[in-house]
């Protein structure tokens, strides 16, 4: 009954305006846009309230990215303009009730856009899609966990459940995830860090020995050159570019690597800043190098070169903290400048330059994000990067080390407490230890391996703790046809998205509370990019009287599945402190965390290569990997597509229709085509085109993309996923890591035959 429930976003008609990017990020327009919005959304009172008390030492942690908030201080408004339109649609005054959730069936609401979607406001009760139904309907939640526990009882074997995490879930509601998961007898935990950020930890893990970034926040005070690779800060990091406008204060340098020249890493106006928010902003970038898409292991590899050849090397760190230096060596010696400077797009003497800049370096910071982490050659490439930080000795020291900058607000304090489909024995030792729950050994699913067992009707049970994993995830038509497979999907939720109507044949929506709203259970907590545990309390009053915060959900579902036997989850709902005992005795690094986690600011975790520096690897020391460059070579006809956010959009929650930075206005299936590619094809602005990706003999196509002309290397494209993550192949990921390679699309491309 519901087959005619479209995947995608639906084609509308769409008026695009292409106007000049902008040269500067923030400013005055920041600031009024966010009050604009919050106004707009949340009424008055409620933005003022939200906005005095974000990522305040008393308040509640931005539902945005995982920037860190300064150790011994806050500003009077701690927040940019994205972090507001988050806060703002979560504080919306709009309402989802179950009279307007039933007034269309899925099928006509799946005609709406996702920015449509999002904006009928903050879902009120839970709510069920019965099979046979194509309508939702109101049910208790005493019900909704009744028919959670029968699809559990009658599950052929445990490897039939699968328990996604969102980002933003809590440290408490992620640990509880878990354990509700193992109890369940699985390690099926696939998790947004599978989509985004999984190939950083696999390759800092194997070369430094911890999977997380090695800078405090001050450190970018401290360094003299800061390399910012596949990153936009000023849209996905906003709070990021006061940190390097303070490095370029200092006397420091930032080097933008990037397809793109993003406005944010131009110019900044610091809103904060009376002084400057009124004069021409602070330069941030010295230099950008525009790297052809997929061409950073080979610009790093050019890096190493000069490096080598100029001596900027710390010998005593080499010797006395790492391995495989001399292999190291005689690969990037092997490797020849014509190879490097055709996969890379940058000439050979403007890598010569970058080189010798950071051979002279003292303190060298390197950050990345999805740009680098979504590629066939990712964890090659990150290992790269680190094998540069080693030469240079740039760990265990201020202003130097790895950054990988996180984007959901708690992806990484998901999986430092147990959010991970692959767990260490000490760590389920310690769980079975302290839970009395026999812990399940065998790896579970990540998020291309739930799709396929979906798919295949593997998996018959699949809950969310949040998010859309629908949207989020690569090869949109094949992840309906795995979702459409399931018996039961339950949605934890605070607002309606297409993973409610793209559903298993029985689907509940279950809705919790929200980051800036009341819990009667007390403060959570978060684990922010650079590794501090801090509170998060909600201030505001909760949608509706019957929204649940997420660990109650959960203890609620392991007490209609198991009872209280052998873990007692009544005991686990109704303060949060209790969780966070049970956390500090499985964990290390959690001692004392009642009480520290009370402290102004929170505390950090260890952190070897940072505090040492020390090495959690089988030698005890940092590892230097060796790889041979990745050459990949297309036709003439064909591109490389990468997929990326629009200003007005927050990963799958899209605010607005404009991405004002780079000038594109009220339209987002677009392409960012290079000029004189446009001319070879034939094409004029606004032209649509229809798509098609190439993987192992596999197509996908996509119809009507309207071309934008923009400074992009010749041979790429670049478009806004959701919309574009159709055509990005299920079966094309990182080696090592398993991460959809969303930034790098094999595509060919045609007029539409009804352009004008």
């Amino acid at each position: 009954m519901r087959k005619d429930v479209n995947a995608q976003t639906p084609i509308k008609a769409e008026k695009l305006k292409i106007r000049k990017p902008k040269r500067v990020a923030a400013g005055i327009q920041g600031v009024t846009k966010s009050f604009r919005i919050g106004f707009a959304e949340a009424g008055i009172s409620r933005t003022i309230k939200a906005m005095r008390t974000v990522n305040r030492f008393d308040g509640y942690d931005c539902p945005g990215c995982a920037w860190p908030d300064p150790d011994g201080h806050r500003s009077r408004f701690e927040f940019c303009e994205n972090g507001a339109k988050a806060f703002a649609t979560e504080a919306t005054k709009k309402r989802l009730t179950p009279a307007l959730l039933a007034s269309k069936t899925v099928q006509e609401w799946s005609n709406y856009s996702d920015m449509e979607l999002d904006k009928l406001g903050r879902i009120t009760h839970p709510m069920i899609l019965r099979n046979g139904s194509d309508r939702y309907e109101q049910l208790t939640w005493e019900d909704a966990f009744a028919s959670i526990s029968s699809a559990a009882s009658n599950l052929n074997n445990a490897n039939e459940a699968v328990l996604y995490t969102s980002g933003r879930a809590s440290n408490e509601a992620a640990f509880l995830w878990g354990t509700l998961a193992r109890q369940i007898g699985t390690n099926n935990l696939p998790d947004c860090s599978n989509m985004c950020h999984e190939s950083s930890g696999v390759g800092l893990s194997a070369a430094i020995g911890i999977g997380k970034g090695t800078v405090k926040l001050d450190c970018f005070n401290a360094a003299d050159l800061v390399l910012v690779i596949g990153q936009n800060p000023g849209t996905n990091h906003p709070r990021m570019l006061s940190a390097l406008a303070e490095t370029k204060r200092n006397g420091g340098s930032v080097i933008s690597i990037n397809p793109l020249m993003e406005t944010g890493l131009n110019r900044f106006k610091h809103p904060q800043e009376v002084i400057r928010l009124l004069g021409k902003g602070t330069p941030i970038a010295d230099d950008h190098f525009p790297v052809r898409i997929g061409g950073d292991q080979a610009l790093l590899q050019g890096i190493a070169k000069v490096i080598l050849d100029e001596g900027g090397l710390d010998w005593n760190f080499i010797d006395e903290q790492t391995l495989g230096f001399e292999e190291w060596k005689l690969q990037i010696a092997s490797t020849s400048w014509d190879e490097i400077v055709n996969q890379s797009g940058i000439q050979r003497h403007r890598i010569e330059t970058l080189g010798k800049a950071i051979s002279n370096s003292k303190r060298l910071i390197i950050c990345w994000a999805m740009g680098i982490t979504q590629h066939e050659n990712a964890v090659a490439t990150i290992q790269e990067a680190c094998n540069i930080l080693l030469a240079g000795g740039h760990f265990g020291k201020s202003g130097a080390g790895a950054c990988p900058v996180r984007g959901h607000s708690n992806v990484q304090g998901d999986r430092t407490v147990g959010i991970n489909h692959q767990p260490s024995n000490s760590f389920l030792d310690a769980c079975e230890r302290e839970t009395g729950i026999s812990m399940p050994r065998q790896p579970g699913y990540d998020t291309v391996e739930f799709v396929r067992a979906a798919r295949d009707q593997k998996v018959r049970l699949f809950m969310a703790l949040g998010g859309n994993i629908h949207s989020a995830m690569s090869d949109t038509e094949e992840v309906a046809k795995g979702l459409r497979e399931i018996d039961l999907t339950v949605q934890i939720s605070t607002k309606l998205n297409r993973s409610h109507l793209v559903t298993g044949k029985e689907a509940l929506i279950l809705p919790c509370l929200g980051r800036t709203e009341h819990d009667p259970a007390g403060f959570v907590t978060v684990e922010n990019s650079m590794g501090v545990v801090h509170s998060s309390t909600g201030k505001l009053t909760p949608a509706s009287p019957e929204l649940l915060s997420e660990p109650a959900i959960i203890c609620a579902i392991g007490r209609a599945c198991f009872g209280d036997v052998p873990f007692d989850w009544s005991g686990f709902t109704n303060n949060h402190d209790v969780t966070r005992e049970l956390i500090e005795s499985v964990i290390p690094g959690f001692n004392d965390y009642n009480e520290r986690v009370r402290e102004k600011g929170g505390f950090y975790l260890p952190n070897g290569p940072r505090d040492g520096p020390t090495w959690d690897t089988p030698s005890g020391k940092a590892i230097f990997h060796s790889h041979e460059l990745m050459v990949k070579t297309i036709s003439d006809d064909r591109f490389i597509l990468m997929t990326v956010r629009s200003h007005d959009q927050y990963n799958t929650t899209i605010y607005g229709m404009d991405d004002r930075y780079r000038g594109i206005y009220n339209s987002r299936r677009i392409i960012m085509m290079n000029r004189d590619d446009m001319d070879i094809h034939g094409l004029a602005p606004m032209d649509e085109v229809d798509l098609t990706s190439h993987h192992e003999g596999r197509e996908i196509h996509a119809e009507k993309w309207k071309v934008v002309p923009y400074d992009i290397p010749k041979g790429n494209l670049a478009a806004y996923f959701p919309e574009a993550n159709v055509l990005v192949p299920l079966d094309s990921v990182a080696k090592g890591s398993n991460t959809p390679t969303s930034k790098c699309v094999e595509v060919s491309l045609k007029l539409h035959k009804d352009s004008n």
